[in-house]
């Protein structure tokens, strides 16, 4: 504790920081946590989990009075970390009774627009805070601390612009505190035009390499799959995480392992805010302990205990690979990050060795047995659907394939019924009236 006091910390945050029992600050707090409160603009390298909210959260804590409006704003690239990181920011708070207030989409805004009334501070996704100040909502004049959380991952998601207009609305004169798991061109392009001679700030990576192994099998495309489920029953994993490039894949893996007896559950970008908290809530107690998710819908999850880490599908950009992996082999413990490649991976994936001081090592492929999987959903009731699992759509009109003449009228109904049917129109004089198939009915 007295390391944190050393630091500057006002006492009411101590008592807080005692309370979660934190032991000794972390590398990033440690440096970055002086300059913060001396009101100064920092850009620091930092990837979540790293202890960066309380970094950043201690000078927004001390440095606001309640009821005073917004006097701090904490953009953030999802809605997961933005309900984070103001849980966050409450506890810190406990003792000065700040209101922390967090937006974001896939919720309705009018119990948002009821809270900020009342704000202190405000955690928010640059979408649905846009959307606030289009409506005048939302006031920025008081803001004196904007903290951009995880910056490179906002500019990849599209919010650049969005940013550059909240930006706007806040006064000139202000500390803006900017973290990134990499400094891209963007990240340096942004502080120039919006920080104040800012101070660079890097710390040694969260993930230890010396507790992290790295390999990677090399199959056909029929055993991706099937090495995945054997790799998955055969380790002996706490928490595990699959990550895939698509959403198709993503619920294809997730409910495929479920088919084999695994626990398994999918998290991705369509999915609405409930059922994404439920999948979150169900991995962090333990209650699902396989993971199968995007790279957008992993974003900002700050979970503790992860093991493995599998990647199904190669990330397209390689610094996505960096992201996937830092979730394992975290504070001394240790972890592993499986890549299971197959022809089409091997782009991405020489693009990784490319761009990154990595140390992946192949694996010799195990003799596997084949992997139950559902390619279709089973059809309702114990009936065949419709369409599909190859059967023909019924078709209405002349077919190409029918000996007919090009004028023939055309026929509805069952293809084995032809003339006489009671099932032809047009304008025969013995035409009888218009039947169109037996009419069924299902039963629910």
């Amino acid at each position: 504790m007295k390391e944190f006091e050393k630091l500057g910390i006002s006492v009411p945050i101590l008592r807080t920081i005692e309370e979660e029992s934190f032991e000794k600050p972390s590398e990033i707090q440690e440096k970055t946590i002086p300059l913060v409160l001396q009101g100064r603009d920092i850009i620091a390298g930092s990837a979540t989990g790293s202890g960066k909210t309380l970094a950043f959260g201690s000078g927004i804590v001390q440095n606001s009075v309640k009821g005073k409006g917004i006097q701090a704003v904490v953009l953030t690239p999802t809605r997961e970390l933005a309900e984070q990181v103001a849980k966050s920011l409450i506890k810190f708070s406990k003792y000065l009774h700040l209101n922390i207030v967090p937006i974001y989409g896939g919720v309705s805004i009018n119990p948002q627009i009821d809270k900020l009334r009342d704000a202190d501070v405000v955690v928010a996704t640059p979408g649905r805070m846009l959307d606030h100040l289009q409506r005048r909502t939302m006031d920025l004049k008081n803001v004196k601390i904007l903290v951009l959380d995880e910056a490179d991952r906002m500019f990849d998601m599209g919010f650049i612009d969005d940013i550059r207009r909240i930006i706007s609305q806040c006064p000139r004169k202000r500390q803006t505190l900017l973290f990134s798991a990499t400094i891209t061109r963007e990240v340096i392009d942004l502080s120039r035009q919006y920080m104040n001679n800012p101070v660079k700030i890097s710390v040694t990576s969260y993930v230890d390499p010396k507790k992290l192994k790295q390999i990677y099998y090399d199959v056909d495309d029929k055993s991706k799959f099937s090495l995945l489920v054997y790799l998955l029953k055969k380790e002996k994993a706490k928490l595990v995480m699959v990550f895939c490039n698509t959403i198709k894949n993503t619920d294809f893996v997730a409910k495929n392992l479920k088919a084999n007896g695994i626990n398994a559950i999918a998290i991705h970008g369509n999915f609405s805010q409930n059922r994404r908290n439920e999948a979150i809530e169900k991995f962090h107690s333990q209650d699902v302990n396989v993971l199968v998710c995007t790279d957008v819908a992993a974003r900002g999850l700050d979970i503790k205990g992860v093991s493995h880490i599998y990647n199904y599908d190669i990330p397209k950009e390689s610094k996505q690979y960096i992201h996937r992996i830092g979730r394992t082999a975290r504070a001394g413990e240790e972890g592993i990050a499986i890549n299971i490649l197959t022809h089409r991976d091997h782009d991405n994936f020489s693009r990784v060795l490319r761009d990154n001081d990595v140390e992946i090592k192949k694996e010799p492929t195990p003799h596997i047995e084949r992997a139950m999987i559902r390619w279709k959903d089973q059809p309702r009731f114990g009936r065949n659907p419709r369409f599909g699992n190859n059967q023909r759509q019924r078709k209405y009109g002349q077919s190409s394939g029918d000996n007919l003449n090009q004028g023939s009228p055309k026929r509805f109904g069952s293809r084995n019924n032809r003339e006489g049917s009671g099932q032809r129109f047009g304008n025969n004089s013995n035409s009888r009236p218009r039947h169109f198939g037996r009419r069924r009915f299902r039963r629910y």
